[in-house]
């Protein structure tokens, strides 16, 4: 599972630009909160000293499945909108300028501020919503929030411009009734049907870990599992566990970094001994039918929201109860070389997985500014529509090939699934960690990799051609900026 992105991160690569000049080009800062997993981020945190560097960032919060988090204080205060709107009313406040004041006071020669100049600042969020994922609407009912200073005078034609091209001036009437109803429902009921929902969550965790024969089995991953405790600066470990039943997560929600959404349930499955596809298709799905969202090579992810119900949490935990009878039944079975494959198996699925490879860098191809972070995404992805520009290579041959010296630039995305996440984009640098996770993955769908062709690179000619092409780039913005400094 990929992770969330630290704030230390952001604010490093955004001081990188602001040194080489190419703070302005920064345009707007796109996280996904809550992720697909329950990683949520401190928003008002990374808000206030991002804003702190460049005081005119747009910010999109993608919340397509934090939709539900508006109708609970312990949740909201984590979403674009809420702090968004606590922001704009601390900044025109007394209180904050003369504390800004003693701030900059304070601060020592060359350090840099951590509180937004509120003569410079502006508040522009936006967050996207998926309804129909956490609250109630047809399918594909979606809300875009605009908490935007400068919307009417910077934004408001282009945005209309852009929804207007990628919708449609035929809209489907019953969609937007859907969201008008959900819109009501929450109004009325919001909050207790998400204090329902967490509840819920609460006690599907419960019965799984004090069910010693579901325990045999399963994990319910928590707090300490998904989040390093450098991000948990209130030291909450777990949200429940035998002893204290369900700990209280306001301080956490509160001060760390980063928190876990309880109602995200990743169930780690690796003694079972399958990986997360057959048990989600043999045993879920087919037999007891079961529909989940996201798979791993070792877990399965449960959601519960607004109409999860107590029947609900019951059929699925007699289910896992029965499987895991089944799993008794099928492992009591096995001669002695069948149970050293099973193990095998278990050690695969618990200790030995592949690690996630870290991106590795652009090719200098498709670097825009030599020495500054980032690179020409676009460029690299419409040279690949030539066919005469790239060539395929089998993956058992990747390794080879690069310890010879050669070096391989994607020319596409490459995406296993699960996770579903890229792990080459292109123009990026393959490394040997990315090949030798790709060789150790046994999942079957991987988009933008042919097994029967390899895997797609630039060729060397075209890189040549194209590194040229961005030198004399490079070159040219170098002399702009001698221009604008010698005016």
């Amino acid at each position: 599972m990929y992770g969330a992105v630290p704030l230390a991160q952001i604010k490093g690569k955004l001081l990188q630009l602001k040194e080489a000049g190419q703070l302005d080009k920064v345009k707007m800062l796109l996280l996904t909160n809550c992720t697909f997993d329950g990683l949520v981020y401190n928003v008002e945190r990374i808000m206030e000293e991002i804003l702190a560097i460049k005081p005119d960032m747009i910010f999109l919060w993608d919340e397509a499945w934090f939709a539900f988090a508006g109708f609970n204080y312990t949740y909201k205060q984590r979403t674009g909108m809420y702090v968004a709107n606590k922001l704009h009313e601390k900044y025109k406040s007394k209180s904050y300028r003369e504390a800004y004041e003693h701030h900059i006071e304070k601060m020592e020669n060359g350090q840099i501020p951590t509180m937004p100049d509120p003569d410079l600042v502006r508040i522009r969020v936006y967050a996207t919503q998926s309804t129909h994922k956490t609250l109630s609407s047809f399918r594909q009912g979606s809300m875009i929030h605009i908490w935007d200073e400068d919307f009417q005078r910077k934004t408001e034609n282009t945005f209309l411009e852009a929804y207007m091209t990628h919708t449609s001036t035929s809209p489907n009437y019953q969609m937007l009734a859907s969201l008008d109803v959900g819109r009501r429902q929450v109004q009325f009921e919001g909050f207790e049907l998400v204090e329902r929902s967490i509840e819920i969550a609460m006690i599907l965790r419960a019965r799984i870990n004090d069910t010693p024969q579901l325990s045999k089995y399963f994990d319910v991953l928590t707090v300490h599992d998904f989040i390093p405790d450098q991000f948990r600066q209130t030291g909450l470990k777990e949200y429940y566990d035998k002893k204290s039943g369900w700990n209280r997560m306001e301080e956490a929600w509160e001060k760390d970094e980063f928190v876990l959404d309880p109602t995200k349930l990743t169930l780690h499955i690796g003694r079972t001994g399958l990986d997360g596809d057959t048990f989600k298709n043999k045993y879920l799905m087919d037999k007891f039918h079961i529909q989940i969202n996201k798979t791993s090579r070792n877990s399965v992810l449960f959601l519960t929201n607004i109409g999860t119900t107590n029947g609900s949490v019951t059929y699925l935990t007699n289910a896992l109860l029965k499987i895991a009878d089944e799993l008794d039944a099928k492992v009591d079975a096995l001669d002695q070389r069948e149970k050293t494959i099973h193990r095998n198996r278990i050690n695969s699925l618990t200790v030995n997985v592949p690690p996630l490879p870290d991106f590795s860098y652009f090719h200098p191809s498709f670097k825009v500014i030599p020495g500054v972070p980032g690179g020409n995404l676009r460029a690299a992805f419409f040279l690949a529509y030539d066919e005469n520009n790239y060539e395929y290579i089998p993956l058992v041959e990747c390794l080879p090939e690069m310890k010879k010296g050669k070096v391989l630039v994607a020319s596409s995305f490459v995406i296993p699934y699960p996770p579903g996440f890229p792990v080459l984009v292109p123009g990026q640098v393959v490394s040997e960690e990315i090949i030798e996770f790709l060789l150790a993955l046994d999942v079957s769908e991987i988009h933008g990799y042919r097994a029967d062709l390899g895997l797609r690179v630039f060729k060397d000619s075209v890189l040549n051609r194209q590194k040229t092409k961005t030198s004399i780039g490079a070159m040219t913005n170098i002399k702009k900026t001698k221009s604008i400094i010698n005016v």
